[in-house]
C-alpha cells in the first residue's frame, strides 16, 4: 500500500494538453491519486487559525479589489451571525405617510387579510383566490408603506403557518428577504401571471401556471444551408468544475448528521461546559449532508492535475466553471463581506492549482440575499436595479485580476450581470449567462413573468450569437441553472426562449452548452421545433450538466474533463473523476482517493452503436436514450453515474424510473420536463414516483 501510494505522489510527465488523442484513450496516468494528507498551507500567505489534523483552517483572505484583509468574524465558526447587516433597499413609497398614518395602513391592511383568510371557514393553503387577494392587499402596503411590509410579513407568516414559525421571522425580516419582497409586490401584476407565480411558490397556494409562450426575435433568420464546421483533428482538454459550495464554516468534529442545516457546523457546549451530544462526528475532509470544507476542496484541486495530465506549466485549452461559489448558509447568517472573502478564496485556491483562463458563470448562491438577481429595469436603471451591482463589479473584477478575462470584458460582465462573451485565443467563443433570470427561486422572475427577457439576458445572448454567426465562430454557452430535465428548477417562459435561441444557432453555431446546479451528472438534448419531434435527426444540441465538488446531499465529490476537436469545437471524449465521501471517516495516513469513474464513450457508445470517430453529440446522446429504452442496465448505468457513483444513491428499476429518466434527458425546457414522470429526478433523497 505505501509503495503504491508513493506511485501516486510522483511527479509524472503529463501529455501536452493541447495534442492529438486516440479516441477513448484515458487522458492521465494513473486511474486514482492518493491526496496527500497534509494541508497544502502555500495556498494562502497566513492564517487566523492554522490548519490541522482536527481542524478545519481559517485562511486571512486578501483582497485585491477591495484592498482589505477580510476580518475573521466573518468566517469564524464560533460566532455565526443570526441577523443580516448589509444594506436594504425598499421600493419609493406613494405618497409621503407620517409613522402614524403608515402604521394605520398596515393595521387596516392586516385586518383585511385576516378577513380574508378566514371567509368561508377554508384555509389559506391552497387557496389561489385567497393568496390573490391578501397579495392585492400586502401591495398596497408595499407602495403606500414599504418599510413596514418585512413586519406584516413575518405576522401573515405566523398568521397562516405557510412556514415553520421559526422560519418565518428570519425569512421575511427587513434584512433577509424582506425588504425584497416590498420591492417585487411594489413592482408585479399580483391579479395576473405574477401573482399566480408568486402563490404557487408560497406553498403551492395557486397551481404552476403553464407555459405561455413568447416567440424569440432575431435580426436574422436561420441560414438554410450554413457552412459545416471543419475539424482540426487536434484535441485540447477542457476542465469542467461546478458547484464547490466551500464552507468556510466548517467545524470538524461537530455533528455532520444533523436535522436541519447546516451541518458540519459548531455547536456551543451544553449550559454545564461539557461538549454538545455528537452522534456523527464532521470528518476532516467532509460529508455527505454538508459543504465543502477548505480540506476537500484543495484536495479536489489536488487531484486534477495527476489525472488530467495537466498542470499550471501544461494546462487545459480553457477551464469552465458553472456557478455556485458559496454554502448554503440561510440568508440571516449571510452578508457582502461572507460572499466576497468566499469569492477571494475560492479563486484564489484555483488560480495556485489550474493554469490556462477560467471563465466562469454566477450561481444562485454566488450572491446576497441568496438566490436574489435584480433585473435592472425593475426601476428603469435605479437604485433597485442597481442594488446587485457591487457583486456583479466585484467579481467581475477578481477574474480580470486573475488574467482570464481583459478590461473590456470586465466591464461587459459587470454590466450584464457577470453574462459575458469572450473569444479564446483558439477561437472558440464562450458566451456565459447569469441564468438565475429564469430560476424559480428567484422571486424577481416573478416580476413581469409574461416578458422572459425583461432583464436583457437573452436579448444580449442573441446579439453575440448572432456575431458569432456572422463571423464564422463557434460558440460555448454556459450558465449555472439548467434549461430542463424534470422542470422543477426554471421558470416556463425563460427556459423556452433559451430553447428558441439554442434551436436557432444550432449546430452550426452553438457548439455545446454547459450548466451546473443539480450536483448531479447529467444530460440534456435540444431538438429542432422545441422538441415537439424527438428524434435522432431532429437532436440539434446537447447540455452537459456538471457534477458538483461539494458531497450535499448524498453524493459523491467530482469533477469532468473533456477531449474537444479545437476546429469544430464538439466534444469527443468526456472523463468523469470523483472521490468517495463514504471513506472519509477512515482516512489516516492519506487524503481522499479520487479515481477516474467512467468514460462517456466507453459507457454509452457500444449501447448506441457510436462510431469511434463520431462526436459525443445531440445525435449521441439521442441514441443513448433510445438505448435506454432497450436495456435497462444503461438506465441503472445512468442513474448510478448521476451520484457519482455514491452509495446512498437510490436505485432505478422501475418501468416508470426508466422512462422517466429518458424523458429528463430529452427535455431541455421546462415545459417538456413537466410532461414527464415525476419523482426521479434527483438521486439525493428516495424516490417518490410510483411505477406504472
Amino acid at each position: 500500500m505505501l509503495a503504491r501510494t508513493i506511485l501516486l505522489l510522483l511527479p509524472m510527465a503529463s501529455a501536452p494538453a493541447l495534442a492529438a488523442t486516440t479516441a477513448g484513450a484515458y487522458p492521465g496516468l494513473p486511474a486514482a491519486f492518493a491526496v496527500p494528507a497534509a494541508f497544502p498551507t502555500s495556498v494562502y500567505s497566513s492564517y487566523y487559525v492554522k490548519p490541522g489534523p482536527t481542524n478545519e483552517p481559517q485562511p486571512a483572505i486578501f483582497d485585491p479589489i477591495l484592498n482589505i484583509t477580510f476580518p475573521f468574524n466573518l468566517t469564524n465558526p464560533e460566532t455565526v451571525p443570526i441577523h443580516g447587516t448589509d444594506p436594504v433597499l425598499y421600493p419609493p413609497a406613494v405618497g409621503n405617510l407620517t409613522d402614524e398614518n403608515a402604521e394605520a395602513v398596515v393595521a387596516a391592511a392586516m385586518a383585511e387579510v385576516a378577513a380574508i383568510i378566514e371567509a368561508n371557514n377554508t384555509s389559506i393553503s391552497k387557496n389561489c383566490s385567497k393568496c390573490i387577494a391578501a397579495l392585492s392587499i400586502g401591495q398596497i402596503v408595499a407602495k403606500l408603506a414599504p418599510a413596514h411590509l418585512p413586519d406584516a410579513l413575518v405576522s401573515v407568516c405566523q398568521m397562516t403557518s405557510f412556514r415553520p414559525a421559526k422560519l418565518c421571522q428570519t425569512t421575511y425580516e427587513a434584512s433577509s428577504f424582506g425588504a425584497s419582497w416590498a420591492q417585487i409586490l411594489a413592482s408585479a401584476d399580483v391579479v395576473g401571471l405574477d401573482g399566480q407565480y408568486i402563490c404557487a411558490s408560497l406553498g403551492n397556494m395557486c397551481p404552476h401556471p403553464p407555459l405561455i409562450p413568447v416567440k424569440a426575435v432575431f435580426p436574422k433568420p436561420k441560414p438554410t444551408k450554413p457552412k459545416k464546421p471543419q475539424r482540426s483533428g487536434k484535441r485540447a482538454k477542457v476542465l469542467h468544475l461546478s458547484d464547490l459550495h466551500l464552507d468556510t464554516r466548517y467545524a470538524t468534529g461537530s455533528e455532520a448528521n444533523c436535522t436541519s442545516s447546516m451541518c458540519c457546523r459548531y455547536s456551543a457546549p451544553d449550559t454545564d461546559g461539557e461538549p454538545a451530544g455528537i452522534i456523527n462526528p464532521a470528518p476532516l475532509f467532509g460529508y455527505y449532508k454538508c459543504d465543502s470544507p477548505f480540506y476537500l476542496a484543495l484536495a479536489a484541486l489536488q487531484s486534477i492535475g495527476p489525472l488530467t495530465g495537466t498542470s499550471l506549466q501544461n494546462p487545459p485549452a480553457l477551464t469552465l466553471y458553472t456557478g455556485d461559489l458559496v454554502a448554503h448558509d440561510p440568508q440571516n447568517q449571510r452578508s457582502r463581506g461572507y460572499l466576497e472573502a468566499t469569492e477571494g478564496s475560492v479563486w484564489q485556491m484555483f488560480k495556485a492549482y489550474i493554469g490556462g483562463p477560467i471563465y466562469a458563470a454566477l450561481g444562485n448562491h454566488d450572491t446576497s440575499p441568496d438566490n436574489m438577481d435584480v433585473p435592472h429595469a425593475i426601476d428603469n436603471d435605479g437604485p433597485l436595479g442597481e442594488q446587485l451591482s457591487w457583486n456583479y463589479d466585484h467579481v467581475s473584477k477578481l477574474w480580470e485580476y486573475y488574467g482570464w478575462i481583459d478590461s473590456a470584458t470586465q466591464a461587459q460582465a459587470a454590466l450584464h450581470y457577470t453574462a459575458y462573451s469572450v473569444l479564446h485565443p483558439l477561437g472558440l467563443r464562450v458566451i456565459t449567462l447569469n441564468t438565475d433570470f429564469y430560476y424559480r427561486n428567484n422571486p424577481y422572475s416573478f416580476v413581469h413573468a409574461l416578458d422572459p427577457d425583461y432583464s436583457g439576458m437573452f436579448s444580449f445572448l442573441i446579439q453575440e450569437l448572432q456575431k458569432a454567426e456572422d463571423a464564422g465562430e463557434r460558440v460555448w454557452i454556459m450558465g449555472h441553472v439548467l434549461s430542463g430535465w424534470d422542470g422543477a428548477n426554471p421558470m416556463p417562459g425563460g427556459s423556452d426562449m433559451l430553447y428558441q435561441i439554442i434551436s436557432r444557432y444550432s449546430p452550426h453555431v452553438i457548439a455545446s452548452v454547459f450548466f451546473g446546479h443539480t450536483h448531479e451528472d447529467q444530460n440534456l438534448i435540444y431538438y429542432t421545433n422545441n422538441g415537439t419531434v424527438q428524434t435522432a435527426s431532429a437532436a440539434i444540441a446537447a447540455a452537459w450538466i456538471g457534477p458538483s465538488i461539494t458531497p450535499l446531499t448524498n453524493l459523491n465529490s467530482g469533477y469532468r474533463l473533456y477531449e474537444v476537436d479545437t476546429g469544430s469545437w464538439e466534444v469527443f471524449e468526456a472523463h468523469t473523476f470523483h472521490a468517495d465521501v463514504s471513506t472519509f471517516d477512515n482516512l489516516n495516513t492519506t487524503g481522499p482517493v479520487f479515481q477516474h469513474e467512467y468514460s462517456t464513450r466507453a459507457a454509452y457508445g457500444p449501447a448506441a452503436n457510436w462510431p469511434a470517430d463520431a462526436p459525443l453529440n445531440a445525435t449521441f446522446w439521442h441514441r443513448v436514450t433510445e438505448a435506454m429504452e432497450r436495456d435497462r442496465k444503461l438506465v441503472a448505468l445512468y442513474n448510478t453515474y448521476q451520484g457519482k457513483s455514491s452509495v446512498r444513491s437510490p436505485n432505478c428499476t422501475s418501468d416508470a424510473c426508466a422512462a422517466a429518466k429518458v424523458c429528463y434527458i430529452r427535455s431541455g425546457s421546462a415545459a417538456l420536463g413537466r410532461q414527464c414522470p415525476q419523482g426521479f429526478a434527483s438521486v439525493q433523497s428516495p424516490y417518490t414516483g410510483r411505477d406504472y
